[in-house]
């Protein structure tokens, strides 16, 4: 492999400033791998995004992901909004310093810097599908997303999410049990395939990948290169079933708890007509307020190094 023209895109917030910590130890292992590479590190929320239509506009085809699970979603978006190539025609390799770095685990890329460079530059690729949300209430830009999205309970647990993320891993379960004090069931309405049905629910899941909230299993059986969304309608969930299913959520047993229903298809519409505070939507970690949306799958969009 002649690693050359690559683009380096770090977080240094991400792993609550570990990033930043550990790169002049990426940039050791680089250079002494042989790679040739110009960086840039990001500033704000969604930065990322703009620095990668800037890369491939430069002519870069081969980009490096340091941080977690939010700074990859938001290069995915920067390969989805440019128009230069196809999306599935740039690299991404990921060095992975965040809080849950929840997509990685369905493809076991490593954690240890060294590791995570040595699989990039030994060159073997995967493709996956991504997910496509449009907002039907109003003009927001389109959002993509790599691993999961989630409306209602698990859009609030992203919000609180993003105040205790000093807490690591332990985050997403403390931040989970003070939003279910607060959060109530909704009404919504999910139409795919030839399907329409209303109910009262906790949340609406759409997966890609197997791993999301730190650890945490919410969709039965995904599989990121089937062509198809994992959906999980979690309804009428009380303290107690809360309580006694938690577990599930972590072991990959979902479906077996009461109240859980999961189907598979490549493209829903979620209408929830509720507008009030703490009402969210989470696509990969980003957080904004929720609304009627249609969800549709991108076969085979996104390259990386696996």
């Amino acid at each position: 492999m002649n690693p050359f023209n690559w683009f380096v895109i770090l977080n240094p917030t991400a792993g609550h400033g570990a990033a930043l910590k550990q790169w002049p130890k990426i940039q050791t292992h680089l250079k002494a791998s042989g790679f040739k590479y110009q960086f840039q590190f990001t500033e704000t929320v969604g930065h990322a995004s703009i620095i990668v239509l800037n890369a491939v506009k430069k002519g870069f085809r081969h980009i490096i992901c340091i941080g977690g699970d939010g700074t990859l979603h938001d290069i995915v978006n920067g390969l989805m909004l440019q128009k230069e190539v196809d999306s599935s025609a740039i690299s991404v390799g990921i060095i992975p310093i965040g809080t849950g770095n929840d997509w990685i685990k369905t493809y076991n890329i490593p954690h240890r810097i060294a590791d995570a460079i040595q699989l990039i530059k030994n060159n073997n690729t995967k493709v996956q599908d991504l997910g496509k949300i449009e907002f039907l209430d109003s003009k927001k830009p389109v959002l993509y997303f790599n691993n999961l999205a989630g409306i209602g309970f698990d859009g609030l647990v992203a919000k609180k999410t993003e105040k205790l993320k000093h807490l690591g891993k332990l985050s997403y379960l403390i931040a989970a049990c003070q939003a279910f004090i607060r959060f109530k069931n909704f009404s919504v309405e999910i139409i795919y395939n030839n399907n329409r049905f209303t109910t009262q629910s906790l949340m609406v899941l759409v997966g890609l990948c197997k791993y999301s909230g730190g650890g945490m299993r919410l969709t039965d059986t995904p599989d990121p290169k089937d062509g198809l969304f994992d959906v999980t309608n979690v309804t009428q969930f009380s303290i107690w079933d809360f309580i006694i299913h938690l577990p599930k959520l972590y072991n990959g047993k979902v479906k077996a708890a009461k109240k859980v229903n999961t189907f598979k298809t490549e493209y829903l519409v979620i209408l929830t007509n509720k507008r009030i505070s703490g009402f969210y939507l989470q696509a990969d970690g980003e957080v904004i307020p929720a609304e009627n949306i249609a969800v549709s799958l991108i076969k085979q969009a996104f390259t990386f190094y696996c």
